[in-house]
């Protein structure tokens, strides 16, 4: 994507995917990781998978920003062929890198960037885009990773705990497109209703609401790039009517699911954009 926003505020929602964005004018504000972090032009800002966010304006002139979302499996192959196999586990898989940082100040990784993104939406051939691809993620780990990336456990809460909202998110990806009573949820995790609500949201950034929605968004998005219609995505992801779904979809994705639905098509990426 590319946007300049000047009074959009994203609600705090997180991707399933490494997203890298390079802020070209004014600043962006966020909250991450326990933090209020601000970008600024010629800065990166860096989101593991699941790492929740907000985002918003933090000049008078908005922000103007390119961010590429690039799936965990992209990721761990461009990695493992880099490096030939030599830092994958038994099974040959290259570990995924944890970025702790969530902001940036790197020119050669500005550069990388942005010459992935142009390959991406200027049309340019599959050899151009793997190059790029390949030289970007390898700078990003380079330059940027701390780590490698694990499965999000409960930070400094008891193992109970981290059960607890383990079985929870377990029922909401099981059932993401059903309305599930608080009550139930908690029966599920095994513990009371306010435990649940703590437990969850230390554990994963948001509340087990918030949780359930981005599920539908995701599960939505997906139906949207398959060729579905946004009525359709909205009724088969679960949420109660059209202008419901579309109200959050721009709020988490800053799109709407029309021009997402657009720029998705097998047309767009073979067809140069302005």
């Amino acid at each position: 994507m590319h946007a300049h926003f000047f009074s959009h505020r994203f609600h705090p929602h997180s991707h399933d995917a490494y997203s890298f964005a390079v802020t070209e004018i004014g600043a962006q504000r966020f909250r991450c990781r326990g933090a209020l972090r601000t970008s600024g032009a010629g800065m990166v800002m860096v989101f593991n998978p699941d790492d929740p966010h907000d985002g918003e304006a933090a000049a008078e002139l908005g922000y103007k920003y390119r961010i590429v979302h690039i799936s965990p499996d992209v990721v761990r192959n461009v990695l493992a062929d880099v490096a030939d196999g030599a830092d994958g586990g038994a099974d040959g898989r290259a570990a995924l890198p944890l970025f702790e940082q969530p902001v940036v100040s790197d020119p050669v990784l500005v550069r990388a960037l942005l010459r992935l993104h142009t390959a991406l939406v200027d049309g340019a051939g599959p050899l151009v885009r793997d190059e790029r691809l390949t030289a970007a993620v390898g700078a990003m780990v380079r330059r940027g990773a701390t780590g490698a990336l694990r499965t999000r456990e409960l930070p400094g809460g008891g193992g109970g705990q981290a059960r607890a909202a383990r079985r929870a998110r377990a029922l909401l990806e099981e059932a993401y497109a059903q309305e599930i009573p608080a009550a139930r949820l908690a029966e599920a995790a095994g513990c009371s209703r306010f435990a649940l609500y703590r437990a969850f949201h230390a554990a994963y950034g948001m509340a087990p609401s918030d949780f359930q929605r981005q599920l539908r968004l995701r599960r939505a998005r997906g139906l949207l790039v398959a060729g579905h219609s946004a009525a359709e995505a909205a009724a088969q992801a679960g949420f109660a009517d059209q202008s419901h779904f579309h109200r959050w979809f721009v709020r988490c994705f800053g799109v709407t699911p029309g021009t997402f639905q657009r720029a998705a098509s097998p047309d767009s990426r073979r067809t140069p954009q302005p």
